[in-house]
């Protein structure tokens, strides 16, 4: 039974949360971390964090978070009545600015890649897309005359538009139809072309991933147009919140600052 109910929580995180593949398998790997979850007292639960003391701060965040997750889903549908969390206090996080790719990477890694991988690179660093949401882009979802890409279910099933750069459109032509980044081929799933753009990276011999271009693309354009509500949509945050991080390393008030001192 209590199998059944980790399996019923994680077939929930994929059907009506949207959760990606690996998301989910994050979550059942911290839940496999307890005995019977679902029927785990509020001790056992406190057991289970002083165990986990030895783990960096981000990763106790993140199982505390998936934890909770559960135990939230699992009082929401009557299947407990209290929540052993509840107690439990996240460990606090130093404020860490982003850290994007800089322009010099970007030109070296473009200049080492073609076909598929080029145009997966390009709706990163030039169309902020998250890795899931190009490797599923359709060419029925670029809009060539209105210059938009519209990405459909995005994170929190949500379609959005972003613009399409001139530079972009290059990037992705020709127009093959079906799948964008494999000319009309079957698409990647996100792991696979989270993994493979990550050794493209790393074999181009610039340092990074496939998230450090959309965190180009968000700090680029927070310093561009100062406009953290419109920078937001075109991420598809959930809130300017989650933007303002990327305003940090783009503020160009910054400039003025160390300029006025050095006179």
């Amino acid at each position: 039974m209590a199998e059944q109910l980790t399996a019923q929580f994680l077939d929930h995180l994929h059907r009506a949360r949207n959760y990606s593949p690996n998301t989910i398998a994050a979550y059942r790997r911290v839940l496999a971390t307890v005995h019977e979850p679902a029927t785990a007292s509020q001790e056992d639960i406190e057991g289970w964090w002083l165990d986990r003391d030895h783990l960096s701060p981000a990763t106790r965040r993140q199982e505390l978070a998936a934890m909770r997750s559960f135990y939230r889903w699992a009082i929401k549908w009557d299947h407990r009545a209290d929540d052993p969390t509840r107690r439990l206090d996240g460990p606090k996080m130093g404020h860490r600015l982003p850290r994007p790719m800089g322009r010099e990477d970007l030109h070296r890694l473009l200049s080492a890649t073609s076909g598929e991988m080029r145009r997966a690179v390009c709706l990163g660093a030039y169309g902020g897309l998250r890795v899931a949401e190009a490797a599923a882009l359709d060419w029925a979802d670029v809009d060539i005359e209105a210059r938009r890409i519209v990405v459909r279910a995005g994170k929190g099933d949500k379609d959005r538009a972003v613009g399409l750069s001139p530079l972009l459109l290059d990037a992705l032509l020709p127009v093959t139809g079906g799948n964008v980044v494999r000319g009309g081929g079957r698409p990647y799933s996100a792991n696979a072309l989270q993994q493979k753009v990550n050794a493209t990276i790393r074999a181009a011999g610039v340092v990074g991933t496939f998230h450090k271009l959309r965190s180009r693309f968000a700090t680029v354009a927070l310093a561009s147009t100062g406009n953290l509500l419109a920078v937001s949509r075109a991420l598809g945050h959930s809130s300017p919140a989650t933007t303002a991080i990327y305003a940090a390393t783009s503020d160009s008030d910054l400039d003025l600052i160390a300029e006025a001192v050095a006179r």
